[in-house]
C-alpha cells in the first residue's frame, strides 16, 4: 500500500537495505564540461558546434522576448507556489496537541499473509499478542487474497484463516481479525480488476461472504489505483455492506488521501494519468458505506518530517468534516523503511505522522471516539516504529 500498494505483495521476514538512488555515480572531475576552452578558460566559439551557435541566436531573438518573459513568470509562479504550500505544511506543524487526543482504543494493524498460509504457529501468535496486549490495537487487517482479477478468490489462499481467528481469540480477547483482500484496478492500464462489470463486482461480494462463512469478523479492502468519483466502487461498497451486516461483521477500507487543494486531483490527473487523490466530496461518500475508512497517509513524496507531519494534520482534519461520527476514522501510520521517489524514510517517520494525527485532531473534532490510527505493515515495522506509537499515541 505504497501509492500503488494493493495488498498483493508477499511479505517477507526481513528488510532489504535499500540503496540511495545514485549511489557511486560520482558527477565530479571529468564531466560536465561546457566543452573546449582557450588559455584563459573561456569556450572557444570555434569549437562550439553550429547547431548550438543556431539556438543561441535563435534565443536572442527580439520575437521572443515577451514569450521569455512569460516562461520566466510561470517558473517564478511555480517556485513561489511551491515555498508557500511548504510554508503551509510547516506551519500546520507547528504548536501543541490538545490533551487527550491519544488512543481510542480502536487502532489496526495490517498484518501480512504468512498469518494464513501455514507458516505462522502458536508461538508466533503467543509473542504477537505479548507486543499488542498493551495498545490499542482492536483490529487486525489480515491479508488473505489477493482477489483475482474478475473478483474471485480461491479458498487455498487463506488455508489457515480459522486457526487465526481462534488463536488470537484466546491469546487477545476483544481483538478482530478480518481479512484483507485487495487487487490492482484496471484504471491505469489494461490488466487489473474492472469493476465497471456487474459479474466482477457481484463475485466480490461472493468473495467477501465467502472469508466471512471461514470465520474472519470483517473484510477489508484495498483496491488501487482508484479514482475519485468512481460510481462502481460505490455500487460494490453498497452490496458489500448487505453481507457483512448480515454476517454481523465489519466491513472496512484502505483510502486514497484527499486533495489537498481542490481539485487537484483532476489536474493531476489531466497531466499525468494518474490523479492520485480523492476529492473530499468523494471520500465523504465511501465514509458513509462503511464500518471503518483507513487513509493511507504515506507515500507522499515529501522531503522533510516537518512538512510530512503537517500534511498528516490536513489529512486528517479534511477527513474529519466528511466523515461520519458512527464510522472509524483510521490515519495510516508508516510501519516500514523506504527511501524512493514516493517515500522517503528520513521524513515519513511514525512520530511526525502520529504528531501530525493528534494536531489535526485537536483543531477539528478533538473528542471525536470513532478515531485510530492504523499502522501499516507487521513485517516491515522496526522497534523505532514501535517505540515513536508508543510514545506518541499511546501515552
Amino acid at each position: 500500500m505504497d501509492e500503488q500498494r494493493t495488498g498483493t505483495e508477499v511479505d517477507t521476514e526481513a528488510e532489504t537495505p535499500a540503496t540511495p538512488v545514485g549511489a557511486g555515480m560520482d558527477r565530479g572531475a571529468g564531466g560536465g564540461g561546457s566543452g573546449p576552452e582557450d588559455d584563459e578558460g573561456r569556450t572557444s566559439p570555434s569549437r562550439v558546434p553550429a547547431w548550438l551557435r543556431t539556438v543561441g541566436r535563435g534565443w536572442r531573438h527580439p520575437r521572443l522576448r515577451w514569450p521569455k518573459r512569460v516562461a520566466l513568470a510561470l517558473v517564478l509562479v511555480s517556485v513561489l507556489s511551491l515555498l508557500a504550500a511548504g510554508t503551509a505544511l510547516r506551519i500546520n506543524y507547528a504548536g501543541d496537541p490538545a490533551p487527550g487526543t491519544q488512543t481510542r482504543n480502536r487502532d489496526a494493524l495490517w498484518m501480512g499473509h504468512a498469518w494464513v498460509d501455514g507458516r505462522k504457529k502458536d508461538a508466533d501468535v503467543k509473542a504477537l499478542a505479548k507486543r499488542l496486549r498493551a495498545t490499542g490495537i482492536r483490529d487486525l487487517y489480515v491479508h488473505a487474497g489477493p482477489l483475482e482479477h474478475d473478483g474471485t478468490l480461491p479458498e487455498s489462499a487463506y488455508p489457515r484463516a480459522r486457526w487465526l481467528v481462534e488463536a488470537v481469540h484466546r491469546e487477545l480477547p476483544g481483538v478482530r481479525v478480518q481479512a484483507w483482500l485487495g487487487d490492482v484496478l484496471a484504471t491505469e492500464g489494461e490488466v487489473g480488476m474492472r469493476l465497471e462489470r456487474a459479474a466482477t463486482r457481484a463475485a466480490v461480494v461472493r468473495s467477501a461472504g465467502q472469508i466471512l462463512d471461514a470465520g474472519f469478523e470483517g473484510a477489508h479492502f484495498d483496491l488501487e489505483p482508484l479514482h475519485s468519483d468512481d460510481s462502481n466502487y460505490l455500487s460494490l461498497l453498497d452490496d458489500l455492506r448487505r453481507v457483512t451486516r448480515a454476517h454481523d461483521a465489519q466491513l472496512s477500507i484502505a483510502a486514497h488521501q484527499i486533495d489537498p487543494l481542490p481539485n487537484l486531483h483532476s489536474v493531476f490527473g489531466a497531466f499525468t494519468a494518474h490523479p492520485k487523490w480523492w476529492s473530499q466530496s468523494f471520500f465523504g461518500q465511501v465514509a458513509r458505506r462503511v464500518d471503518q475508512i483507513a487513509v493511507m497517509s504515506y507515500d507522499t513524496a515529501l522531503p522533510l518530517e516537518s512538512l510530512y507531519g503537517g500534511y498528516v494534520a490536513e489529512q486528517t482534519s479534511l477527513a474529519l468534516e466528511v466523515t461520519p461520527k458512527s464510522t472509524d476514522l483510521l490515519m495510516g501510520l508508516p510501519f516500514y523503511y523506504e527511501d524512493n521517489m514516493d517515500h522517503h524514510g528520513s521524513a515519513e517517520t511514525v512520530a511526525a505522522a502520529v504528531r501530525g494525527t493528534r494536531l489535526g485532531l485537536s483543531r477539528t473534532d478533538r473528542t471525536r471516539e470513532h478515531f485510530g490510527v492504523a499502522l501499516y505493515v507487521d513485517f516491515a515495522a522496526r522497534e523505532k516504529d514501535w517505540t515513536e506509537y508508543e510514545e506518541g499515541w499511546l501515552r
